[in-house]
This record gives C-alpha cells, structure tokens and sequence, in this order.
C-alpha cells in the first residue's frame, strides 16, 4: 500500500494568486454560499496518440484531505493588503465540504470529457483549481507517455530511469509512480521503492569502471560482491573488443563457479542495434544465452520501436529524459472550467465561447459512459450525459459527433458503464486506496481492450466521445442564446 509522503508539508497555499483574489471578491459580494460545478478535462492527446492514461488521483485525494490554512498563510495574505478580514477568518476556519467525482487511476481518457467532477461551495470549488490542474496534469502526461513506451517495446521489460532529469524532485517521485502506472516494471529511484513499491533497479555507472585500474577488475570486484544480480556496464572503454569479452570472462570465473547465473550486461551508447546483435553473438557463443541484453542511452517510443525493427536483441530498456519529461510533447493541458451552479434542486448550466470550437466548453453538470459491445466487450465511444439523465441501451442507442451532428450512428448490443466515481461526498474522503500494482494491472488491461487501431502512434483513429441529446440540445441553446449579444 502507498505511504503518505511529507504528511507535514502543507500545499494548501499552492494555488494560483488569482484564486484567492476571485475568492475573496466572492465572500465581498455574498456570493460565498453559491454552489458551482467545475469539469477538469483535456483537449489534445499528448504526441498525436489516440488516448491519455488517468493519473493522480491519490494525490490529489490526499491534497483534498488535508486542506487546511495555517496562521502563517493567513498573516502572509494579510500583508497583501488586498484581502478583507472575513474572507481571511474564512480560510482561518476552512473545513473543505466539497463532492468530487473522478476516473479510476489508469483509466484510458479522451479529449473533451470530464476527468474530474467539483461540486461545492464556489469558494472552495474555485481555490481548488491548481492542485487538480497540477496533480492530474503531470500524472497523466507521464503515465500516458510510459504506456507508448511500453508498448513499443512489445512485451519486454522497460525500467524508468529519469530521476536525475525530472523537473524537480516531486517530479522524480511521482513520475516514477505514473510510469509505473502505465506500464514500466520498474525505477531507478530508490524513494518511489520505499513509498509506492515499485521495484528498484541499478547497477553500475561508468564512474565504477573508472575508479579500477582496468575494466576486468571492476567487473570482477562487482561480481563478487553481488553474484546473484550481476549485470555489468560494458560501453566504458570498448562494448566489443574490451567490455564484452571482459564480461564474459568475469562471468566465467567469479559467477559460475559459485553456482550463480550472470543477469545482464548493458549498452549505455553507439549503435545499439547493431552492438546487441553482435553481443548477443558473443554471449551465445560463451554459453550464455540466458544473459540479458539492456539498452539506454535517451530513448524513447520511436527509437524502441526502429531498434527492434531492426532486430536488435535487446531484453529490456531503461528510459530516463524522454520518459521522465515527456520531452517530446511535455504538456498535458488539461482545463479546469465553471460549468453549472446549484440553485436549489435545479443546475443552472454555464458556458465559455471561443472562436476556436474545440474551446467552447460542454455545459452542466454531467455524468460519463463508456460504451462497449456486448459480444467483444470492448469500448465503442464515450457518452456524455447531464447527471441524473437516464440512459436505455436495451433498445439501441444512437450516437452523433457534437461537432457535426450529421454524422450518426444507431449501436445495437452494447453496454454502458459510467466512467466518473464519487471519491468525496461532503469534504469525507470516499476512495478506497489501491496497491499501485492492481492500479497498474487495471491500467494494462484497459488499455489492450482498446481497439488495435486506437493505439496506433501515428494517426491513430478518433475515439468518439459523443453528448447525449438532452445535453446538446442545453449546449446549443446557450449557443444561441449568446449570439443575441
């Protein structure tokens, strides 16, 4: 089971200025009793995929738990002179009363549906912004750029390795907790083993080599140190004419004769394709072809997938940079927008206009299906319904794009299931942590349910997340309603 880390570090004051400033404008214009809904969903899938990974949410369940301000907070926002003594006494008094609904952890997700539900007083339901941005935004991002790596190493073991490139040190950690997440095996970073249980792994750096007075020593001081989980750095001087043959002799008179298996050796730089296809020769040919093959070297998707294109014999990879940054695509731009407020039993719906139709927001508060075949139980599309609308899929169901409603299709024989759980009623903490190996588990198995053409990395096909009816039908009418102004 995960640990809380820093139990002692408040975050309540990481909140964009403007949070607070709109906050207290609120409580000045009695507004503080209002009840809003917010949506946090994304618009574009990192690197032109065809789905993200839902991430974060134990964090984010911990940050909501805790929410609290301190005298300090509140003397430091006193000193900006722009706040009113109710509104501080408000946060001084702060007891967090809002519902929350969210995804489970590896949840595929698509563009343009609600990943995260807030329901609550508006003051509340507003500070809160930042933290989900922040918590399920880089999460997600990682999580989701590790499933793609995985992937592309088609049934091979990928380690993180990106501790010493992440941005910052809760970037480490909790990078490490995504991409286990999406799919790696294991990290590099010792702390993501301690707190969250995934497997730790390392071996040498070239510093090792370097301190002996030859390769073959260091590998054979290694070896005797750790016999049964021996893999050696073989790219220091010369990965053929010196690290291989240094290996395998190691290998031969330190690891064998003490009735242990050699594990690896790894190839941290050149041409990694062609220096595995020979070592795999050499080792082979020593009678070690149980030895593994490991490739680093600033990897990711792509060059994976061209270096087993190209037949290189690699057993697993360590992805550090690529991975750790999502550096080829390092935003995941999830928006955080007012969609409805509670007046009484009724929900006034709220709407933003963009020129830009993929920013026009999707009003009210909403509830999100997932609809599957019956026969192959995978997913079909997803469905976006106001709350408490009810849906009948006995019949059929027909489903439209919100963006050109010609273009329809009537499903027969599927099933729906709602996407979104209520994690928090009332401020009270409902979610039931998981081990991040079932989340992990759940994560994978999601994934492979997805249609092959989904997945594809280059012009995957368009998941359709689609609105009810009743919803378009609010949507258009605010739509047209505005264009009156």
């Amino acid at each position: 089971m995960e640990v809380i880390r820093d139990q002692h570090r408040n975050l309540s004051m990481l909140t964009d200025f403007y949070e607070l400033t709109m906050s207290n404008g609120f409580l000045e214009n009695h507004m503080q009793n209002k009840v809003g809904v917010f949506d946090m969903f994304f618009r574009k899938i990192p690197d032109g995929g065809g789905f993200a990974i839902f991430a974060g949410l134990q964090q984010l369940v911990d940050y909501l738990s805790e929410l609290k301000f301190t005298q300090q907070d509140i003397d430091y926002l006193r000193t900006k002179g722009l706040f009113c003594e109710e509104f501080l006494q408000y946060l001084l008094d702060f007891d967090f009363a809002c519902d929350v609904w969210a995804a489970k952890e590896g949840t595929p997700i698509f563009p343009g549906e609600p990943v995260v539900i807030v329901r609550g007083p508006i003051i509340q339901a507003q500070l809160v912004e930042t933290m989900v941005l922040l918590t399920i935004n880089h999460q997600s991002l990682l999580a989701t750029k590790a499933n793609r790596v995985v992937r592309a190493a088609d049934g091979r073991s990928v380690m993180e390795f990106g501790s010493r490139r992440a941005q910052s040190y809760d970037g480490a950690i909790l990078g490490a907790r995504a991409a286990y997440i999406g799919g790696c095996d294991a990290t590099a970073c010792a702390i993501a083993d301690r707190d969250y249980q995934i497997p730790a792994v390392g071996t040498m750096a070239h510093s090792w080599v370097q301190m002996f007075d030859s390769e073959y020593e260091a590998f054979k001081k290694y070896a005797e140190i750790y016999p049964d989980s021996c893999t050696l750095l073989v790219d220091t001087y010369n990965v053929l004419k010196s690290g291989i043959p240094n290996a395998i002799k190691v290998f031969n008179e330190v690891i064998v004769p003490q009735g242990h298996r050699p594990k690896g050796i790894r190839i941290d730089s050149g041409d990694i394709a062609y220096l595995s296809k020979k070592a795999r020769k050499m080792l082979d040919a020593a009678g070690f072809a149980d030895v593994g093959i490991v490739a680093s070297n600033s990897l990711d998707e792509y060059i994976i997938r061209d270096l087993l294109t190209q037949g290189a014999k690699i057993n697993s990879f360590g992805v550090g940079e690529n991975l750790i940054t999502s550096k080829s695509d390092p935003v995941f731009g999830g928006v955080y927008k007012l969609v409805a407020l509670q007046e009484g039993d009724t929900y006034i719906p709220k709407i933003k206009i963009s020129e830009t139709v993929e920013k026009i927001t999707n009003p009210g508060f909403k509830m999100v299906y997932r609809l599957y075949d019956c026969d192959t139980h995978q997913p079909i599309a997803d469905y976006v319904t106001c709350h408490d609308e009810q849906i009948n899929v006995r019949d059929g169901i027909t489903i439209f794009d919100p963006n050109a409603t010609w273009k329809k299709k009537h499903l027969t024989g599927v099933y729906a299931e709602p996407i979104l759980h209520q994690v928090f009623r009332g401020g009270k903490s409902l979610h039931q942590p998981l081990p991040l190996k079932e989340i992990q588990a759940y994560c994978l198995q999601q994934v492979d349910n997805l249609w092959d053409e989904v997945k594809r990395f280059e012009y995957p096909h368009r998941y359709y997340v689609d609105l009810s009816p009743k919803l378009w039908q609010i949507k258009h009418d605010l739509l047209e309603e505005v264009s009156k102004f």
